[in-house]
């Protein structure tokens, strides 16, 4: 139906306006999307250890986007970019891992797909982290060809073949490489040639090239020339790299005389990933990072260049979004966007032109999966639950009330709450965030779209068994595993769709600690002890839920029990005490795609853990158990 559709539409525009006159009305799209660069990592957004003399003139020449959104994680930000929409309304609320069974919908219109519509050559180049299943891969959701790696660049996996840990890189949708993390050096270089070829094979034609790097995301792997030469580590080098990139992309444009008919946007998936230490990138003055709604976790360092339309050195805070590029690009390739299926975003052309300041959408909005966290109007920023600073850690000031509201143009770092000082706008806020909430957050949305989903994914290559995970292990047999084993997902309990009972027998000294995780991103369970509690914490579909028991003043060879009930109860046992119990959203719908792991968390992380450092102490007598 879409290619019957577009094809229909194609002819229509050609043979009013004549191929030549139609082509010439229409500018190139090129969209630039980096992975967890930050706020401040760039020189036009105060960057200095490293140097970003390409960036630099980029904006010289054209517009800084000072208040322009993305998503606090991967996978959520490149769904926003391909449908106009925010994740939770196409069910996009995390991370997708190797060989899940999920993605980005196939009946979802694309970005690519709108633009093929209007004839334009569509090319994607770089990480899709959208689903990594044939059905779901950029071929088949409106892109002509694609190069680069389908998920995260440190989503290794053991090759069969070699029992090497390696990422695939794609061609169209046929794996034709298996790289280490050392190889991952070149692929800045390779992204890059593949654009300019793109950009060349098509310099006659409309065209849109989405160049989404993997650069910055770690394990950071600068290309030999770059390596040793920024000020700032391994981390600048790779920076200074991405700017080499674009500046390679820039000056094709010019050779070929296609600036001024080319719309370029530079951008970010969302902030720094700041528990990487030096490898994680920076977001001052921005509180916060990547995993959190606080400003540094989703407001992005975004240029726009377009010499001749857009104004030459200049800045603009009105608020935006990955959202709004789909229209804005629809718009300009002198398409009409239908009223079904439903979009969030807006044509921000006269915003980008320079007619107006004000945001063509009422309010911006702030999910963390299907939670509404946070929204914005102006420079006013209502937050309305607690918030991540960064992967899986709240604000170090937890105390906070909520609701808090900040002057984002007189805060920028958040940490004036002045919510009674304004009770009106408080009031006008929770009403917008209440509508949209209703609409696609939380339990019971009247507006969500479903997610894609295949049965019996497979990995896009065939993976080594993994002994030392334990591949043959039953639930059983968990009790032979120590703090720091890990169990992919396959070879772990298999909890998804069903009641289970965890449980452990611990000997440590710490208050805060990581006993078992399982799953992050859109599903999982995990064992810890916080602030002298142990805690039992769950993450489904349907929402997050925890339940919490003080600890005795020693933990020495201390059983705890924890449970997941049919009807969704949570319960927690220390020792021969009676179960604590607490009502939550449901059971895990599905497997959780993350490792199992003991005494740490290797992923995205299931709860908000107090612990700093690795497990110290005992874990023995682990079970997995199902009624």
């Amino acid at each position: 139906m879409k290619l019957r559709t577009s094809a229909l539409l194609i002819l229509a525009t050609f043979h009013t306006l004549g191929a030549d006159e139609a082509a010439a009305t229409k500018p190139n799209i090129v969209v630039i999307l980096i992975d967890d660069m930050g706020y401040a990592d760039i020189g036009p957004f105060g960057a200095t250890r490293q140097k970003t003399p390409r960036l630099d003139r980029m904006a010289a020449e054209g517009m800084r986007m000072t208040s322009f959104y993305a998503a606090p994680v991967c996978s959520v930000s490149r769904a926003q970019l391909m449908t106009g929409c925010y994740g939770a309304r196409v069910s996009v609320p995390g991370v997708f891992f190797p060989g899940q069974s999920v993605g980005l919908h196939p009946s979802e219109t694309t970005i690519a797909e709108r633009l093929k519509e209007q004839g334009y050559a569509t090319q994607c180049v770089g990480k899709w982290h959208l689903g990594d299943q044939p059905e779901f891969l950029p071929t088949r959701q409106g892109f002509d060809h694609y190069f680069g790696f389908p998920y995260s660049n440190d989503m290794l996996k053991a090759a069969a073949s070699t029992g090497e840990k390696v990422v695939p890189l794609l061609r169209d949708d046929k794996v034709v490489e298996l790289l280490n993390a050392e190889q991952q050096s070149l692929l800045v270089e390779r992204y890059t040639e593949e654009a300019v070829g793109f950009i060349r094979r098509e310099k006659d034609r409309p065209f849109f090239l989405y160049l989404p790097h993997n650069a910055v995301h770690t394990p950071i792997h600068p290309g030999k020339a770059f390596q040793g030469k920024s000020g700032n580590g391994r981390f600048g080098d790779w920076v200074e790299e991405v700017d080499w990139s674009v500046g390679r992309v820039l000056d094709t444009l010019r050779e070929l005389k296609l600036e001024e008919k080319t719309l370029v946007v530079f951008t970010s998936d969302n902030g720094p990933w700041l528990v990487q230490g030096n490898d994680g990138g920076s977001a001052l003055p921005l509180r916060g990072g990547k995993g959190g709604t606080w400003e540094g976790g989703v407001r992005v360092p975004t240029i726009v260049w377009w010499p001749g339309k857009v104004a030459a050195g200049t800045s603009c805070d009105t608020v935006a979004g990955t959202i709004d590029l789909l229209p804005t690009a629809v718009a300009l390739a002198g398409g009409k966007l239908p009223p079904e299926p439903v979009i969030d975003g807006r044509d921000i052309m006269p915003v980008l032109l320079g007619k107006t300041q004000e945001s063509p959408r009422e309010a911006h909005y702030y999910f963390a999966s299907y939670e509404l966290q946070a929204v914005r109007q102006g420079t006013w920023k209502l937050a309305l639950t607690d918030q991540n600073e960064n992967m899986g850690r709240k604000a170090t000031d937890e105390a906070l009330p909520n609701p808090r509201l900040y002057d984002l143009g007189n805060d920028i770092g958040e940490r004036t709450n002045v919510a009674a000082q304004h009770p009106d706008i408080v009031e006008r806020l929770t009403r917008l965030a209440a509508k949209k909430n209703a609409e696609i957050g939380g339990k019971n949305p009247t507006a969500r779209r479903p997610a894609g989903e295949v049965p019996n994914p497979r990995p896009l290559y065939p993976l080594a068994e993994e002994k030392k995970a334990g591949a043959a292990k039953t639930p059983t047999q968990l009790s032979e595993l120590k703090p720091g084993d890990v169990l992919s997902s396959q070879a772990a309990p298999q909890v998804g769709g069903k009641a289970f009972t965890l449980s452990c027998v611990v000997t440590t000294a710490q208050r805060d600690a990581i006993l078992v995780a399982h799953g992050g991103a859109s599903a999982g369970y995990a064992l810890h002890l916080r602030g002298g509690k142990a805690v039992f914490a769950i993450r489904t579909k349907d929402g997050d839920a925890r339940v919490e028991t003080p600890l005795p003043a020693t933990v020495e060879n201390l059983a705890l029990s924890a449970g997941l009930a049919a009807d969704g109860t949570l319960s927690l046992r220390l020792g021969d005490q009676p179960a604590v119990t607490t009502k939550g959203p449901g059971l895990l719908a599905k497997q959780p795609q993350e490792d199992f792991c003991v005494g740490h968390d290797n992923g995205n992380p299931v709860a908000a853990y107090g612990a700093k450092g690795p497990f110290e102490g005992k874990i023995t007598g682990l079970a997995v158990s199902f009624p």
